[in-house]
């Protein structure tokens, strides 16, 4: 690795973990710092293998090459590292808060998540955010000494991108300044958080593009009006001009995916700059100093703008789309009706959820855990 910089997270002086634990084996040096074994613990785990089967936008069953929960979560993990590499900050750990920010998400997308926040309003929500930490820290099975993966404070502090006050302020209770304090005094979470947000953002934006025209629900031509694509796709039709007398088929993918190659490129190479101006600007001499900066991994102004109305483009066209609405309808009630099932008849959920006194959450914890197909199926069996 690089040499980080005076404001990365250093593994050496990680805040550790909830449950003491010795880093490397007593017979052996450790070749792994706390951040990659985060990294290792959560690629083992089971909800990371179930993101193969959760959607992301198209439902899993409507295409082989949809991005899916998975397929996303490495994109994002690509672009970080290579933000992070250029900045001198911690790899492993923005890896590591790439590969787990969705573990939390629900099966079929943002319709089974808004679909389970409805259903648990009596009960205190449904955020999956804070439902990726409580898989982490609670519902993973692995280790026999303790629930969950039992991951680094920085790591975790990273997967907690958004959390309602009431629960900071419960997480801030049973774990006094500790990962949701934030939420609750104004500061920052680590440079290699805020840049797992920024690429995440960066990174459904583009793949959203080229799923949206892969399925036909968007166009080439519907993309001009986002001047973020349409300079991109110009650049690339007056470099290759050739691309213009191939076929139809050929032509849209070619130039689909160079022009989506350059945006980001481009913006990969804006927040460098943009953040290593603000880095200057602030000057943090470690990475609690930069806590308490304004945010600073950022776009610049102009790119900020233009990537704004890119995500107003695609809520407008691409999720709103009426075939999506169709689709998304359908798993919102399926979910719903799923909920009110297991409510009713816990004894339908395996024992280590239907034994819990809290039953509308532990309810919450099945459904969220859920795979596309596995809740489908489930309704198919409990609805018939």
């Amino acid at each position: 690795m690089t040499q980080l910089a005076p404001y990365a997270c250093q593994p050496e002086l990680s805040r550790g973990r909830r449950y003491k634990e010795q880093e490397a084996p007593a017979h052996a040096p450790s070749f792994r710092n706390p951040h990659q074994r985060d990294r290792d613990r959560i690629v083992h785990s089971t909800a990371f293998r179930r993101l193969v089967y959760k959607t992301q936008v198209f439902l899993n069953h409507e295409g082989d090459l949809f991005r899916t929960r998975m397929t996303h979560s490495l994109e994002v993990a690509q672009l970080g590292r290579s933000i992070a590499r250029a900045l001198n900050l911690n790899e492993d750990l923005v890896e590591a808060i790439a590969l787990a920010h969705d573990l939390g998400h629900t099966p079929f997308g943002h319709a089974g998540q808004d679909a389970l926040n409805e259903c648990m309003a009596p009960y205190g929500g449904f955020e999956h955010n804070l439902q990726s930490l409580r898989v982490v820290d609670e519902l993973e099975e692995r280790y026999p000494a303790f629930n969950g993966l039992n991951l680094s404070f920085e790591t975790r502090e990273g997967i907690l991108k958004h959390c309602a006050r009431r629960n900071a302020e419960l997480i801030n209770t049973q774990e006094p300044n500790g990962i949701a304090a934030r939420f609750l005094n104004g500061t920052q979470p680590s440079l290699e958080a805020q840049l797992c947000n920024l690429a995440d953002a960066i990174a459904y934006n583009a793949h959203d593009i080229d799923d949206g025209v892969r399925s036909g629900l968007l166009t080439l031509e519907q993309m001009q009006d986002v001047s973020l694509f349409a300079r991109y796709h110009a650049q690339t039709l007056a470099e290759y001009p050739h691309l213009q007398t191939q076929h139809p088929n050929t032509q849209g993918r070619r130039v689909l995916y160079e022009t989506i190659r350059r945006m980001l490129s481009d913006q990969v190479y804006d927040v460098i700059n943009a953040t290593r101006a603000a880095l200057q600007q602030h000057a943090p001499a470690s990475a609690d100093e930069a806590r308490q900066c304004p945010p600073l991994v950022q776009f610049s102004a102009a790119m900020y703008e233009e990537s704004k109305a890119l995500k107003s483009f695609l809520f407008r066209n691409l999720y709103r789309h009426p075939q999506v609405m169709q689709t998304t309808d359908g798993a919102r009630a399926m979910v719903q009706e799923l909920f009110a099932v297991y409510l009713a008849k816990p004894q339908e959920m395996p024992a280590a959820y239907a034994q819990r006194s809290d039953v509308p959450r532990a309810v919450a914890d099945y459904l969220s855990g859920m795979t596309d197909r596995f809740a489908t199926r489930e309704h198919a069996r409990l609805t018939a």
